[in-house]
C-alpha cells in the first residue's frame, strides 16, 4: 500500500497543510483530504444514484451516449488508456457531467461547454438535482486544494483563482462502474489502463473496494506499482499533467490504473481544468 500524505482542509495551520502537500506533489503527486465540508450522507446519496443510473437497461442508458461537448454515458471498453499494453478498452462504464451552459449561451460554441445531458425525472427522480449540487459542492473542495497548491508553488494563495489569469473552470464530473471481471495485466486485461491526468488536479471519492495503484517512477523497469487505499469521507487527490507542466516538472504528475479484483466498484472523479485552455483543446 502507498503511504500518502493526508490535507485536512478545517486545519487552521496552513503552513502545516503547505508544507505535508509540498511533499505529496514532490513525491508522487498524490494525496488524501479530509474535513472538505461535503456531509457523508450527501457522499452517500451520490454513489446511491450513481448505481441507480448504472444499474438501468443499457438501451436506456445509450439513449444518453456521450456526445462531441463529452456530456454523457460512455459503454463498457469504450475508453482505451493504455494501447500499447491493454487487448480490450477499460472494463468500466461511466457518465459525464460538466458545467451546465445552455445552448443559446455563446461560451457553448467553445470545446467541452454547453448543456449536459440528463435522465429524465420520471425515470431518475432527483438524479439530476444531486448531481448539480455535488458538482458545484465539489468544485469548492477544488478550489480550496488550488489555493494550498498556490502556496506551495509559492505563490499568492489566490493564483488560481483569477479571473483574468485562469478565467471559468472546465470541470468534468465523471461517474464510474467497474463490472466484477478480474483484471490479469499479463494477459493485457484492466479496470482501468495506466495513465496520467491531463488537467490541473483531479478529486477522487470511491467506495470501499480498493482497486487504484500508482506508480511512482513510470521509467523505472519493471514498474512498481502499489495500491491506494479507500479512506471513508476523504478524497484521493492527484495533480495532472498541466500542472507538472506549470510547475516546471517539480511536483508529480503520476501513473496510474485499476485493477479489479472480482468485486463491482464504483467511483467518483471530478477532473479540473480551465478556460485559459480552449485555445488549445
Amino acid at each position: 500500500m502507498a503511504a500518502l500524505n493526508c490535507i485536512d482542509l478545517s486545519n487552521s495551520d496552513i503552513q502545516k497543510s503547505v508544507s505535508l502537500l509540498r511533499q505529496a506533489c514532490l513525491d508522487s503527486g498524490f494525496f488524501y483530504v479530509v474535513n472538505h465540508g461535503i456531509s457523508p450522507e450527501f457522499m452517500d446519496e451520490v454513489f446511491s444514484q450513481s448505481k441507480r443510473f448504472f444499474s438501468l437497461p443499457l438501451d436506456e442508458k445509450m439513449k444518453l451516449l456521450r456526445n462531441e461537448k463529452n456530456r454523457g454515458y460512455t459503454p463498457l471498453l469504450d475508453q482505451h488508456l493504455d494501447p500499447v499494453n491493454q487487448i480490450h478498452g477499460d472494463y468500466k462504464e461511466g457518465y459525464y457531467i460538466g458545467v451546465e451552459i445552455p445552448e443559446d449561451d455563446p461560451q457553448a460554441e467553445k470545446p467541452f461547454r454547453g448543456p449536459n445531458l440528463w435522465p429524465t425525472a420520471d425515470i431518475l427522480p432527483g438524479w439530476r438535482e444531486t448531481m448539480e449540487r455535488y458538482h458545484r459542492e465539489a468544485l469548492e473542495v477544488a478550489r480550496a486544494v488550488a489555493r494550498i497548491i498556490a502556496l506551495a508553488l509559492d505563490l499568492d494563495g489566490n493564483f488560481f483563482d483569477q479571473s483574468e489569469m485562469l478565467g471559468d473552470p472546465i470541470a468534468t464530473l465523471r461517474l464510474l462502474h467497474y463490472e466484477g471481471k478480474i483484471s490479469e495485466p499479463e494477459r493485457g486485461i484492466y479496470g482501468a489502463g495506466a495513465h496520467s491526468d491531463f488537467g490541473l488536479l483531479t478529486l477522487l471519492a470511491t467506495d470501499d473496494v480498493t482497486g487504484l495503484q500508482i506508480c511512482k517512477d513510470k521509467h523505472v523497469e519493471p514498474q512498481i506499482w502499489e495500491y491506494v487505499s479507500p479512506v471513508k469521507g476523504a478524497f484521493i487527490v492527484n495533480l495532472g499533467d498541466l500542472l507538472e507542466r506549470w510547475s516546471n516538472c517539480s511536483f508529480r504528475s503520476t501513473l496510474h490504473r485499476v485493477l479489479v479484483g472480482g468485486q463491482d466498484r464504483y467511483s467518483v472523479p471530478t477532473r479540473h481544468m480551465w478556460s485559459l485552455l480552449d485555445a488549445e483543446i
